[in-house]
């Protein structure tokens, strides 16, 4: 059963990819979340580079280890992007949402 659904989300990722891409003025936002840690980034297709990158691992490496629940680790993910893209000056991002429905 996870083999199949695990098939299925690269299927419609492929799919999603094919339809969006990523330039330096409106990167593309990726979110990949596995079943403990989240990691978010923006991605520039043309030159195949990372501009902004934010994960729970920095996160919680910057605040020390304290329990954190997803809901608000996803937050606070969100805040540290937007903190870093916003110092980059990017306003404007098209969304991956990496085949998860």
């Amino acid at each position: 059963m996870k083999r199949a659904k695990e098939k299925n989300r690269i299927t419609r990722h492929k799919r999603v990819r094919a339809k969006i891409k990523g330039t330096a003025e409106h990167p593309r936002f990726s979110v990949f979340r596995s079943n403990k840690h989240v990691w978010a980034q923006l991605i520039d297709d043309e030159k195949g580079t990372t501009l902004v990158s934010a994960g729970d691992l920095e996160l919680s490496k910057a605040k020390g280890k304290t329990e954190i629940k997803q809901k608000e680790l996803a937050y606070q993910i969100g805040s540290a992007i937007a903190q870093k893209a916003k110092e980059k000056k990017i306003d404007k991002a098209v969304f991956d949402r990496g085949g998860y429905k």
